[in-house]
């Protein structure tokens, strides 16, 4: 099988040659990597790994300084820079919530972005040098990012208190991602494959919202996203960290094709458990524990929980073996390449 046919045919159930790899890192990780390897070849990486989608990537605008060694970047997010211990190539963007506005109104979020301030003049080159692989666009939030940029605090307040400031923030974000998304799709005539959506819904321990709460303000604004990219002829990846399986039957419902991280946090999110309860229902992507185990196992414990995941959730199809987070920089080269068989 070529590396496209392993994701579409592990996307709708069937059980591919084997179980198709993602890879996802932070840049301090890829430095690491990287120098552990002895080259700066990123694509030979990834052909080496057996890693079969690819992400393509549409350039934001340039990132504005602001004072206290912060930037303010796309769609009104303030992120500080920060180094620790790890070295100074493992710096670290960390998210700082601007304050805004009390009530909607006359808001100016986002400030000032539109679709086109996105660089997507590459999108076709991109595909055709990757025609044999699955292929993954886009960064679509429209439920978190707007908490990031209003600020946790003052956003669940706004829940309970201000709905139609909440709405407001909502539409602006979806608005700009339906866009973002039908343009993207234009100019690469249909050919990507899986499209990413984002919300994080749970806390390590469980739901961050409770189910009303997301059917009234995050479900309306999921469902226009995955209406649209399934107009596209797109699959739905969706992305939320923490303990969601509470959530998992509305997410089936709304139309998403593909869970991910799967974050391990506990026994309702262990893939024997996701797999009875959904599987078949649903695929899943990602799963292999960032918190304890790629920073702090050995290789050969990686080895073993990336096969117990390809034969639990992967064993019948519809599972893509990837980490439950982008690889961190204090995940050890050699845990990586064991996760991929290396």
């Amino acid at each position: 099988m070529s590396s496209r046919e392993r994701v579409l045919a592990a996307l709708n159930h069937q059980r591919p040659d084997r179980t198709p790899r993602d890879f996802w890192a932070e840049p301090p990780a890829w430095n690491r990597l990287l120098r552990h390897l002895g080259h700066h070849d990123r694509e030979r990486v990834l052909t080496d790994l057996g890693i079969d989608l690819r992400h393509l990537e549409a350039a934001p605008p340039p990132r504005t300084r602001v004072p206290a060694r912060s930037v303010s970047e796309l769609l009104g997010r303030t992120l500080r820079l920060s180094t620790d211990a790890l070295g100074p190539d493992a710096r670290r963007w960390q998210r700082r919530a601007g304050r805004r506005p009390q009530s909607g109104g006359a808001g100016s979020l986002p400030p000032g972005h539109t679709p086109d301030d996105l660089d997507r003049s590459r999108l076709a080159a991109q595909c055709r040098a990757h025609d044999d692989h699955a292929l993954l666009y886009g960064f679509a939030d429209v439920w978190q990012r707007p908490a990031l940029v209003r600020g946790w605090e003052e956003f669940l307040v706004d829940l309970v208190e201000r709905p139609d400031w909440v709405h407001w923030l909502c539409r602006r974000f979806t608005d700009f991602y339906i866009e973002d998304y039908t343009r993207a799709a234009e100019l690469t005539r249909g050919r990507i494959d899986l499209y990413l959506l984002i919300s994080d819904l749970g806390t390590q321990h469980g739901p961050l919202i409770s189910l009303p709460m997301f059917r009234a303000f995050a479900a309306p604004y999921l469902r226009e996203m995955i209406t649209c990219i399934h107009g596209l002829r797109g699959r739905v990846l969706f992305h939320s960290c923490g303990s969601v399986q509470d959530f998992i039957p509305d997410l089936i419902a709304l139309g998403v094709d593909v869970l991910d991280p799967i974050q391990p946090t506990g026994p309702a999110m262990a893939p024997e458990a996701l797999q009875a309860a959904f599987g078949g229902r649903l695929a899943f992507h990602g799963g292999m524990d960032m918190q304890r185990l790629l920073p702090s196992g050995t290789p050969g414990e990686v080895a073993a929980e990336a096969a117990r995941y390809c034969e639990i959730p992967g064993g019948r199809g519809g599972y893509i073996l990837g980490p439950a987070h982008l690889f961190q920089p204090d995940v050890p080269p050699e845990n990586i390449l064991a996760m991929y068989g290396g």
